[in-house]
């Protein structure tokens, strides 16, 4: 893009910051220019926030400088093939907004039997298009900051945060509904509501995220990205099988000349080492000390989604943006030696979860990185007494 272009465009986005019109501004856009791509806003917003403006502000002024370049954008076409990660992503895109609009016309009434029986049915589906979100956090986003395109899939992963939040109180609010026959005009409204959250988020990845990665993301790395995809699974409906599979790449393990790896206490081959970490039952996750992500264990069980596109990414964008400073403040504490360990529990879908962060440190007590262990602790809780032979109970 032209700088001097560039530059004017930016005084146009700080000028929405002090609550200018937009309108008048959307005037002197369309006199300042013909042509600005998706990939030419996304560059500018992380020019911006590197020049000094907050993430956050980048973040509430995202709508308005949408609707500001929204004639412009929406002259771009995104033509992919049916098999295509951006393709998989719109046409789920399409299918949640009408899973949405089902549920809508349905709680548009008071509900009979038949209607309860079909919106479970809906409510089944909605809830698992939470894979969709997780392939965008787990595999799409850390290849667009791969290649420089870092603040536009925060700002998408807060929305995903406040959609799941929403979904959160829908699900609750459904099974309320089973007990009280009241209840139905407070499910339309939340089912409208989220309605309009989900719209205006799928635009925004659809005009802006979508063509930004067609752009900046080579052709061979799509094909690595919808295998990640396949591995991750699918949500609303079966994808076209890929017409291009990449090649599996080996990455050679360093071990002594017998094929052992010398380790502090005895030896084990590289093959060993794999399926040792792979048949523990937590899930483990090592982070450097430059905090970037080199390890994950694929235990049976896992708990939180791993992709290899996360290795080599900063562990803060493997956060939501919301809960940055607190992962900031144990690394730090681990760095400077204010602390060794750091704990916390969660229930996801009735299930207790236990998350530990150790400081690694050598025998120098050099700080190495973070090791992240994440256990299902459910079962574990209820254990009582003592069990000292070997049974099927």
């Amino acid at each position: 893009m032209n700088p001097e272009k560039k530059r004017r465009l930016k005084d146009l986005i700080r000028r929405l910051d002090k609550d200018e019109d937009p309108s008048v501004i959307k005037k002197e856009f369309k006199e300042l220019i013909k042509e600005t791509t998706a990939a030419d806003i996304s560059q500018i917003e992380q020019e911006l926030i590197t020049e000094g403006m907050p993430e956050e502000k980048i973040h509430k002024l995202c709508d308005i400088h949408l609707e500001v370049f929204r004639e412009t954008i929406e002259k771009q076409k995104i033509e992919t093939k049916p098999d295509h990660p951006v393709s998989i992503l719109m046409n789920e895109h399409k299918a949640i907004l009408d899973l949405v609009d089902n549920l809508r016309r349905l709680t548009n009434h008071a509900l009979n039997a038949q209607d309860r029986a079909r919106l479970q049915e809906i409510i089944d589906k909605l809830k698992d298009s939470s894979s969709h979100y997780i392939r965008e956090e787990n595999v799409l986003f850390p290849f667009l900051e791969k290649y420089g395109v870092v603040q536009p899939p925060k700002i998408m992963w807060s929305e995903h945060e406040q959609i799941r939040a929403k979904e959160k109180d829908l699900f609750e609010l459904f099974d309320k509904s089973k007990e009280t026959e009241d209840i139905t005009k407070d499910l339309n409204n939340l089912i409208i509501a989220l309605a309009e959250m989900l719209s205006n988020h799928f635009y925004k990845e659809n005009n802006i995220l979508f063509p930004t990665g067609l752009k900046v993301i080579p052709e061979n790395d799509w094909v690595e990205i919808r295998r990640q995809f396949d591995q991750l699974g699918y949500c609303c409906f079966i994808p076209a099988p890929p017409a291009l599979t990449p090649t599996e790449e080996q990455t050679p393990v360093k071990s002594a000349p017998d094929g052992k790896i010398s380790l502090e206490i005895g030896e084990l081959s590289a093959e060993q080492i794999k399926y040792i970490f792979n048949t523990l039952p937590v899930d483990i996750t090592f982070v450097d000390k430059e905090d970037s992500v080199r390890f994950f264990n694929q235990s049976a069980a896992r708990i939180f989604p791993r992709t290899s596109a996360i290795i080599g990414r900063k562990v803060q964008n493997c956060h939501p943006h919301k809960s940055v400073h607190i992962v900031n403040k144990i690394i730090d504490e681990f760095k400077s030696g204010k602390r060794d360990a750091a704990r916390f529990w969660l229930e996801i879908n009735n299930r207790l979860i236990y998350i530990q962060y150790f400081a690694v440190r050598d025998k120098e007590n050099q700080y190495l990185g973070v090791l992240e262990v994440t256990q299902d602790i459910t079962d574990i809780k209820k254990i009582t007494g003592e069990k000292r032979l070997l049974e099927d109970v």
